[in-house]
């Protein structure tokens, strides 16, 4: 069985240079780049947001962390404590996020890579 590595190196044997520079912009990214392409298009205002009130939430953490440390009586270590891991949470829930969309973003990718080799596909088949 043929790994992807070599059959992505047959399709681009079997590409023109027109279309083989089309398919190289559908690449696979790595994680820096997945990460950036979730500040482009129609969401990129809800990412910037997300991203924001992470760092907030992730402040409120630390100040709740340190809070509970230091607290004084139990009842304010305690509320400190659940607000600290609260906010923790809320961070994780957006990284989670985060992560999906960047999924969707890969899976859109892919999707458009076969859309791409299909009609590469049924142009050669109209022409014959």
């Amino acid at each position: 069985m043929k790994t992807n590595n070599e059959i992505d190196q047959m399709i681009k044997e079997a590409l023109s240079a027109d279309e083989l520079d089309l398919f190289n912009t559908y690449e696979e990214q790595n994680v820096l780049q997945k990460f950036g392409g979730l500040f482009q298009g129609k969401m990129k205002w809800v990412n910037v947001m997300s991203v924001v009130f992470q760092f907030v939430i992730f402040g409120i953490a630390i100040y709740c962390g340190y809070r509970a440390f230091y607290a004084v009586d139990n009842t304010q270590m305690l509320q400190f404590g659940i607000g600290a891991f609260l906010a923790m949470m809320a961070v994780s829930f957006l990284k989670m996020y985060h992560f999906m969309e960047m999924n969707k973003n890969a899976v859109i990718r892919e999707l458009k890579r076969v859309e791409l080799q299909v009609s590469i596909l049924a142009n050669k088949l109209n022409t014959k």
